[in-house]
């Protein structure tokens, strides 16, 4: 054996069993963690699914953005907007009206429309759930409205605007501001923050209110404003559009109720409604309204008019109804005053229709003042036997004396002279009518005006033919019936009746109406004919109209008296008294027509009851616009003739 030993072999044994987390139980390259350490996992993967998610979000961002801010940025500029201003709209002072010398008939006054924005009476606003009825129990007893429908109001949704009450007073707004100042101020010191200003979404808005400073004085002529502020009725009504003005608008910023003034407005400022003078004369007027009201209450009547007409311009001096109203409280009115019953009434004007018969015949020459009349106690005609007012003998009248007389008879007779035959007269006599301004508007153009009934003469049943000569049959109204004796006072030229002198704008330059329309009707001959005829009917002791004599004037009449047909029945019930004229009657001046519907106590005879309104009427009028009497002594044309 050599110095160098042999390696001993190692002889196989049973193998043991290798221990978790030894050498022999690791692959290569695995390596054994340090004892009392976690081993993580590979943090890449969950980084880059972090890295997208956030890169996702933010491009939702920048997409919502770049909406926003450039492709709907107008559309959210103008929602933002439409949140923080408000428009108001600012109400035209409404111009007035006045008489002929500028005495205020109908006149405006500051007021205030109040208003809220409901959206301020919200949870979300005020923090309680009542807001609307805590409101509505402060406003409603100043307003004097009912709670629940204020409270209602402010609950509306999707709007920020509605209206409590329509032109309060100052008083009021300056009530609910103060109430208003003191809630804010309460909530700002209450240290427990229960106190809430209710009312700051409450606000008022400049308004005016119409006021009518003579009460019922021409109320039917004036009319009324309705609660929109516009005309509802009357002059008011038909002449909105030049008293009404433009409404302008306010356009500001606001904050909790309160105007931002940094944020800047923009305003359209209203234009004012222009002044509007009437040719009514305010004391005449007067003087009209009250002798037909006393009147009216005397007869226990239904109503009646009166107009009084310059009859050289055709100028309305005075247009009164009886009963009336007072525009500034329509709840007591009486639906039936309301209106103007001087041209809405359409009656039978009975005799003091007469004198367009008798222009018809002076002006055909069929007969002269002086021509005999014959005048029986009755008349057979047609299917009817007619008489006249009182059973009489024969009576031998002229034809100033049928007049004078007022007899229906007369009438028939002389107007049966128009033509060969009945037919003939009927169509003669029509086209009288027609351009005297029977059976056509006034002119006026006033709300509700009738023209009256006027059938063509070929319609006239076998009764009208006899008469429309004498006044029933055909139906005017009131300032038809004045226009009729204005035109014969004016000698023969029919002016358009007018209401209006003029406008006159917020700078104050008047613009006056235009010219009335002038119609010869008939000659100045026959004119002044047919004014000498009606001094008979006043001055000659047979005439129907001796109670409108004036002393130291020549008056010019006729009277009046007509069955009526009943509105609510169609049928004849009582009696149409009235009468007409003008004076001084050889130089005229003034026209007064009156008429007094359905009267139940006294006497119904239009001499009775109307010429003594006319007399009084009359006379105040010549003396208000200074008529001196002509001094000239009147024609005295016979009334009779003996056989």
């Amino acid at each position: 054996m050599s110095d160098r030993q042999t390696p001993r072999r190692r002889v196989p044994g049973p193998a043991r069993p290798a221990r978790p987390g030894s050498p022999a139980d690791r692959r290569p390259g695995d390596r054994r963690p340090a004892p009392g350490r976690i081993r993580l996992g590979n943090p890449r993967p969950r980084l880059r699914m972090v890295g997208v998610a956030l890169t996702l979000v933010l491009l939702v961002f920048a997409a919502r953005l770049l909406q926003v801010q450039v492709i709907d940025a107008s559309a959210y500029a103008a929602k933002a907007d439409e949140n923080r201003y408000v428009v108001h709209t600012l109400a035209a002072e409404r111009g007035g009206i006045t008489d002929r010398n500028g005495v205020a008939l109908a006149t405006s006054v500051d007021a205030d429309d109040i208003t809220a924005d409901p959206t301020m009476f919200t949870r979300e606003q005020l923090e309680i759930d009542d807001g609307p009825e805590q409101a509505a129990a402060l406003l409603a007893p100043i307003l004097g409205q009912d709670q629940a429908t204020i409270a209602r109001k402010l609950r509306t949704r999707n709007t920020r605007y509605v209206l409590l009450a329509r032109r309060q007073a100052p008083q009021v707004w300056k009530q609910i501001k103060d109430l208003k100042t003191a809630l804010a101020k309460k909530a700002r010191t209450d240290r427990t923050k229960s106190t809430v200003n209710v009312l700051a979404g409450v606000f008022s808005e400049p308004s005016s209110k119409r006021v009518y400073p003579n009460g019922d004085l021409a109320a039917g002529v004036l009319g009324w404003v309705n609660a929109e502020g516009k005309g509802g009725g009357g002059l008011e009504q038909q002449l909105n559009e030049q008293l009404a003005g433009k409404p302008g608008k306010i356009r500001y910023a606001q904050s909790g109720g309160r105007e931002v003034p940094t944020a800047g407005s923009t305003e359209t400022p209203a234009v004012p409604g222009s002044d509007v003078v009437l040719t009514i004369d305010r004391d005449i007027q007067w003087a009209a309204q009250h002798a037909i009201t006393e009147q009216v209450r005397k007869s226990g009547a239904d109503r009646g008019y009166v107009i009084v007409q310059d009859t050289r311009t055709g100028e309305i001096l005075a247009m009164a109804n009886s009963p009336g109203f007072d525009p500034n409280d329509l709840s007591r009115a009486d639906p039936a005053a309301l209106g103007n019953a001087a041209v809405q009434d359409a009656f039978e004007p009975g005799s003091t229709a007469k004198v367009v018969s008798m222009a018809a015949v002076l002006e055909e020459k069929a007969a002269t003042p002086l021509t005999h009349v014959v005048v029986p106690n009755r008349l057979h005609r047609g299917d009817r036997l007619f008489q006249d007012d009182v059973d009489h003998e024969t009576w031998y009248l002229t034809l100033n004396g049928v007049l004078a007389k007022s007899s229906n008879i007369g009438t028939i007779l002389a107007t049966g002279q128009l033509g060969k035959t009945q037919q003939e007269a009927n169509k003669v006599l029509y086209s009288y009518l027609r351009k005297f301004g029977i059976g056509e508007p006034t002119g006026l153009g006033f709300p509700g005006e009738t023209r009256g009934i006027l059938a063509p003469p070929d319609k006239w049943s076998t009764s009208q033919q006899y008469t429309i000569p004498f006044g029933q049959g055909v139906s005017i109204n009131a300032l038809q019936a004045a226009s009729v004796y204005s035109t014969i006072a004016n000698g023969g030229v029919r002016v358009q009746p007018s209401l209006v002198r003029g406008t006159r704008d917020a700078d104050g330059r008047f613009t006056p109406a235009p010219e009335p329309e002038r119609k010869r009707v008939v000659s100045e001959k026959t004119a002044k004919e047919l004014a000498q005829m009606l001094e008979s009917v006043v001055d000659d002791e047979q005439g129907t109209g001796v109670k409108a004599r004036i002393p130291g004037y020549r008056v010019a009449g006729k009277t009046g008296t007509a069955n009526r047909v009943d509105p609510a029945t169609g049928r004849y019930r009582g009696y149409t008294s009235s009468f007409a004229g003008f004076a001084p009657a050889d130089k005229p001046r003034i026209t007064v027509y009156c008429a007094i519907q359905n009267a139940t106590r006294g006497s119904y005879f239009g001499g009775q009851i109307c010429g003594p309104i006319y007399k009084e009427v009359m006379a105040f009028a010549l003396k208000t616009l200074q008529v001196p009497p002509t001094g000239t002594k009147p024609a005295n044309l016979p009334v009779e003739f003996k056989p």
